[in-house]
């Protein structure tokens, strides 16, 4: 895409989205169920004038601090503040002004009802969580641009504001969850998206993301359509590509939740589907040797984790303990075995485990080199019965 069609294809975006929240336009969305019971709590307002492609919030959890992305009226914030319950957090961030106007003005509302008050919305755009553009603006008010030294001038008021008043702090968010948004930010700018949705999350936190992916490469006329762009198209990463978005900005267990079979249009050719995909955080930080090993249970003859180790199935591997433990959790919980040390070694006694291959662990290193126990056989359980 060319750097001029940037501006053209965010300023698309934001009238047209801007128009949707005065009247309801059905190009800009994908048929989804959402759960009827929270819709009930949500006024129609919000419901007609609010656009997605799938349903991200059917992955929460209660209690969780939930960052959604591209909040637009605020349906999926009103959505997850009643699944995550008064124990949660949900914060919506959105750009335009009239979207924002709706999801504000209904907020009330939807706290009166389902008795609870944990929603909040901000205004930012969701490749730059740390930039509150309302702060911003009244800045801007008092010390308007008006040539090339105030355009440098607010420039450094930017930065200022991203470093002392960030709108999502980092390590701050359990989830991260976006409706058929992030296709909207432009190309040159989804990098830097990926790894802000990673930055704010906290370690061991997961965005849970809905968006439009296309079977093939968008075509280059395509992309430089303000049109197609705004209604989901020409911003569109391909499947392959949207996983390895994720994958390059550090994430980890990344799945494909939900794949919709039928595209949700198709344009000259190239089809357009939702799909919904989770990632994780939590591979960042550093290795420790505490003889710990894992055996890859199947049913695959071998797996191949994110940090690239190929693990062959019943064999006993030698991992580090940040690994040891991101194995027990979700999504990797059931795949595999723990072969835990005999004798157990302090995190601050562990040295430095080399990541850079993968090995085997023999027995010897979890038992210990002169472990010579001889026991008897294991006992029955009462009854007779051997188990």
């Amino acid at each position: 895409m060319t750097p001029s069609a940037i501006p053209s294809a965010e300023h698309a975006t934001r009238d047209r989205y801007a128009a949707a929240a005065n009247a309801p336009e059905s190009a800009l969305c994908c048929p989804v169920d959402y759960d009827p019971r929270y819709l009930e709590n949500i006024p129609r307002e919000v419901i007609e004038k609010d656009y997605g492609c799938g349903d991200p919030s059917k992955y929460l959890k209660p209690g969780e601090t939930v960052l959604d992305l591209g909040s637009g009226t605020g349906k999926i914030c009103f959505i997850a503040s009643q699944v995550v319950g008064p124990e949660g957090r949900v914060i919506g961030v959105d750009m335009t002004d009239a979207m924002l106007e709706v999801a504000r003005r209904n907020a009330p509302l939807v706290a009166a009802r389902v008795g609870h008050d944990n929603v909040e919305f901000r205004k930012g755009r969701i490749q730059d969580l740390a930039l509150d553009l309302e702060i911003l603006d009244a800045e801007l008010k008092n010390r308007p641009i008006q040539d090339a030294a105030s355009f440098l001038a607010a420039d450094e008021l930017a930065d200022d504001l991203r470093e002392k008043h960030p709108i999502v702090e980092s390590d701050s968010i359990d989830v991260a969850a976006s409706n058929c948004v992030l296709n909207l930010v432009d190309s040159g700018q989804k990098r830097r998206l990926f790894e802000e949705i990673i930055r704010v999350l906290k370690l061991g936190g997961r965005a849970v993301i809905s968006d439009i992916v296309s079977d093939e490469e968008v075509p280059e006329e395509m992309q430089r359509d303000p049109v197609l762009w705004s209604g989901c198209i020409s911003g569109a990463l391909t499947e392959a590509g949207f996983v390895k978005a994720f994958e390059q900005a550090g994430f980890h267990g990344i799945e494909i939740l939900k794949r919709d079979a039928e595209p949700w249009q198709t344009v000259e050719g190239v089809e357009f589907r939702s799909v919904t995909v989770q990632a994780w955080k939590g591979k960042q930080g550093p290795c420790f040797e505490r003889n710990q090993a894992v055996i890859y249970k199947g049913p695959f003859a071998a797996v191949k984790d994110d940090d690239g180790h190929v693990m062959l199935r019943g064999e006993r591997y030698a991992v580090c303990d940040r690994t040891f433990r991101l194995y027990r959790e979700a999504p990797y919980s059931g795949h595999f075995e723990f072969v835990e040390p005999r004798v157990a070694i302090p995190v601050e006694e562990a040295g430095l485990f080399d990541c850079t291959a993968m090995r085997l662990r023999h027995p010897r290193e979890t038992k210990g080199m002169d472990y010579d126990a001889t026991t008897d056989a294991s006992q029955c359980s009462t009854g007779g019965e051997c188990f």
